[in-house]
């Protein structure tokens, strides 16, 4: 069910930000300054959020009601993003959208650990991933029909997009039931020297090597550039997300099964040799045979990654502070791809697009060699180990 709400909500989302920057552009007639600005006030905005409602549900002691919140909120935003009739609007939305996942990532993925048998971790992560993944590339495939189908009219699929956005909500409101709780379980807050110190060495492994891969990778923006260098048709550039999401939803389920059965860091170990290899043929060629087998690896590399990671925080966490430790894992890892975004910009600029998958792949041998100096996080979560 859980996969099924993400599955939905992508889909609302890609529907209009696959087509957001055109719209900026195009009907508001904004600068690129604008579209860029927006952006990182909504990226901004949701790794902030995120500490917060990790806090406040390991707080309550409840992960759904602040979910369905955050949920609500992105399922609202669409309205407004159909409705704006200027750049001032299309930022309020994006704000409020991000507000929402901001809201709904950190008590969702401790409800998904909370839910999940810790024998199945994994292949429960890994289907929430690969479900949300499939909406990430049936959301903008669905737009460039909508945008044939409807005449180019960008505020029609704006409004189409509402509709699996409200199913989201009322699937995770009725569909999903959190697990009891203790009714007389004393509320502490998590953020204490004492909440700090119970969060083992291994939690913070697994946070300094998300930030890490999270280095290592950069925004896949660049990719569509490489691609687009190499020839790709501006109306195909969509096919650059739907080709990497389409490998990487093929390979989250399956990496997610393997990772119950053994050392979840060699699995992540072979994600990172994925990207690296991904790099070095984009820096090889803008041809489109090397481009487009980059593209299939980076996909590969985020199947292989993203739900692994998310299960290992799982892992690592005690249950009483799993929301605040996601919470804090992914704004480390948003502030390590912000940063490794920028800085592959300036590469791109000074150097060139060969130089900038170079050192892509450079600082990921560098975040393999630290996965495989720490060896293996797996076995029993913190919480069944006392």
């Amino acid at each position: 069910m859980l996969g099924i709400v993400s599955l939905l909500m992508d889909v609302s989302s890609e529907l209009i930000h696959s087509l957001l920057p055109i719209f900026l552009v195009t009907t508001l007639e904004t600068t690129t300054f604008v579209v860029g600005l927006i952006e990182g006030v909504g990226a901004a905005t949701a790794m902030v959020v995120k500490v917060f409602s990790g806090v406040l549900s390991d707080y309550w002691q409840r992960r759904k009601p602040l979910a369905v919140f955050g949920y609500s909120l992105s399922a609202a935003s669409k309205a407004i993003f159909a409705l704006a009739s200027s750049a001032g609007m299309v930022l309020a939305a994006r704000v409020m959208d991000r507000t929402g996942k901001g809201l709904r990532g950190a008590p969702r993925d401790s409800l998904l650990a909370d839910i999940a048998p810790p024998e199945r971790r994994g292949a429960a992560f890994g289907l929430r991933q690969a479900l949300d993944t499939t909406g990430a590339f049936v959301g903008p495939l669905l737009a460039m029909g909508l945008m044939l189908l409807l005449a180019d009219d960008f505020r029609a699929v704006f409004r189409v997009a509402i509709v699996p956005g409200v199913l989201a909500v009322v699937l995770l409101y009725f569909g999903v039931r959190e697990p009891a709780r203790a009714s007389h379980a004393p509320i502490r807050n998590p953020i204490t020297r004492t909440g700090v110190r119970s969060l083992r060495r291994d939690y913070w492994w697994v946070l300094t090597i998300g930030a890490a891969v999270n280095l290592a990778r950069f925004s896949e923006a660049f990719v569509i550039l490489r691609a687009q260098r190499g020839g790709l048709a501006l109306a195909s550039v969509p096919l650059v997300l739907v080709g990497m999401n389409a490998v990487s939803a093929l390979a989250s389920y399956p990496v997610g099964k393997l990772s119950d059965r053994g050392n979840p860091t060699r699995l992540l170990a072979l994600g990172l040799v994925a990207l690296m290899m991904a790099d070095v043929l984009l820096a090889w060629s803008d041809r489109w045979v090397w481009v487009w087998s980059g593209i299939a690896l980076w996909g590969l590399h985020m199947g292989m990654t993203e739900g692994l990671l998310a299960r290992m925080v799982a892992d690592a966490a005690p249950s009483a502070l799993r929301g605040t430790a996601f919470g804090f894992f992914n704004l480390v890892s948003g502030v390590a791809l912000l940063m490794s975004s920028a800085l592959a910009g300036m590469l791109w600029d000074l150097f060139g697009a060969r130089q900038t998958f170079l050192v892509g792949a450079a600082l990921c041998a560098l975040a393999l060699g630290a996965a495989l100096a720490r060896g293996g996080v797996g076995g029993k979560s913190a919480s069944e180990n006392g």
